[in-house]
């Protein structure tokens, strides 16, 4: 198990080849037909999500991102619950052939606060 200090190591250097995106501009994106990836773990996601996100753990999303997202030119929005495991998965994507793929800033917890409804599935 990685440290909070190593994520957020990772993440911030993710960061430098990654594009982050605000919540605003995630909801856009979806809403024009970008694939929503929660890479949170399994137990997150079930406590809650944005809706219409599809769950695919940063632990599998090698293994299993071609299964939900097979056409690496697709937009991909990816998010966690503050953005430090979404920035590490955009990044990851973008290694594995992935072309139109953003992270939401400050992930869940920022796309509630920007929120008019507040809520998760």
């Amino acid at each position: 198990m990685q440290s909070f200090e190593d994520i957020l190591r990772l993440a911030n250097d993710a960061r430098t080849r990654i594009r982050e995106i605000s919540p605003i501009d995630a909801r856009e994106r979806v809403e024009s037909g970008a694939v929503l990836i929660d890479v949170r773990e399994e137990k997150e996601f079930r406590a809650g999500s944005i809706p219409g996100a599809i769950l695919v753990s940063r632990d599998v999303l090698e293994t299993r991102i071609t299964e939900v997202v097979p056409d690496k030119s697709t937009p991909i929005v990816a998010y966690c619950t503050i953005g430090h495991r979404s920035a590490i998965a955009a990044d990851t994507l973008q290694q594995l052939g992935y072309v139109n793929v953003t992270s939401i800033e400050g992930g869940l917890n920022a796309y509630l606060a920007s929120s008019s409804e507040r809520k998760i599935a």
